[in-house]
């Protein structure tokens, strides 16, 4: 009987929408649900543009941010815009990753790994 190994079912979750509502009920409540009922293997949250500024500076958004890194959610920041709003410390201390993302969205755009952008 030959084994085969699957990939594990990963998705990217490219968060550049900085509306409350859409950020609440779409982005962050599909990425917590897609873990709470094993939809996905792993889910990342790119946070990417102004979102990074409505991260840092709206508690009922870092609460819902909690709450999905309690279900196992990722989430990772765009350095370059977290230096341009000046909230890398703040997004960091929430336990955001906040790192160079070009070239890794790049990779997952060329590898047609499984992405949203909302």
């Amino acid at each position: 009987m030959v084994t085969t190994m699957t990939e594990p079912k990963r998705l990217h979750i490219l968060w550049t929408n900085d509306n409350f509502y859409t950020s609440s009920l779409m982005v962050i409540t599909y990425a917590t649900n897609s873990m709470a009922y094993h939809l996905w293997d792993s889910v990342t949250v790119i946070i990417w543009g102004a979102t990074v500024k409505l991260a840092a500076e709206n508690e009922l958004i870092q609460e819902q941010i909690k709450t999905a890194q309690h279900a196992k959610v990722n989430f990772s920041a765009c350095i370059s815009c977290a230096r341009q709003y000046g909230v890398v410390e703040k997004l960091e201390s929430l336990g955001i990753e906040v790192v160079p993302w070009t070239e890794a969205l790049t990779d997952i755009i060329r590898n047609d790994m499984p992405f949203i952008s909302v």
